[in-house]
């Protein structure tokens, strides 16, 4: 009922509230996705010039190699892996209600979080074990290529250009 008494948020008809910034082999990659990203610390841009398109190229990199990896299956990281990888990420926020906080203003929850952080424990078994060869700058590079043969032969529609900034 109190919901019904407070005043609803006026859009301005110029207001995004969310935007497609790429398709990637079909997983729509949202705005919302690059900001998750940056924010949550799950990518670092590192000392890119444009921060949000350096996220947004490892996004479409991500969709791409997960395409693949859900072809190949690796083995299952365990409930263990998956456990010490979130804890790690819940640290960087220094409690858990400042995690959720910011899962909250993301419009996320600590599920999709951790389903993200197994997504990540999958895609780095199926690395180790295709490159297993292969070490260091090799490996980097050869993963750089394989990356870049995935990019040649998937439908990837990137917007970003058309994003407004």
């Amino acid at each position: 009922m109190a919901a019904l008494l407070m005043p609803a948020r006026t859009l301005r008809a110029d207001e995004i509230i969310e935007r497609v910034l790429a398709v990637a082999g079909g997983d729509l990659i949202m705005m919302s996705d690059v900001r998750a990203a940056r924010e949550l610390g799950l990518i670092d841009p590192g000392p890119a010039s444009d921060p949000d398109r350096e996220v947004l190229t490892r996004l479409i990199d991500r969709a791409l190699v997960l395409g693949e990896v859900d072809r190949y299956q690796p083995p299952e990281p365990t409930a263990d892996a998956v456990d010490t990888q979130f804890a790690a990420l819940a640290a960087r926020f220094g409690s858990r209600d400042a995690l959720n906080a910011a899962l909250s203003r993301l419009g996320l929850d600590q599920d999709r979080l951790r389903e993200q952080v197994r997504e990540d424990l999958r895609i780095r078994a199926y690395l180790d074990q295709r490159f297993a060869s292969e070490n260091g700058q090799l490996r980097d590079r050869a993963i750089a290529e394989w990356i870049a043969g995935l990019r040649r032969r998937a439908d990837v529609v990137d917007n970003y250009a058309l994003a407004p900034r």
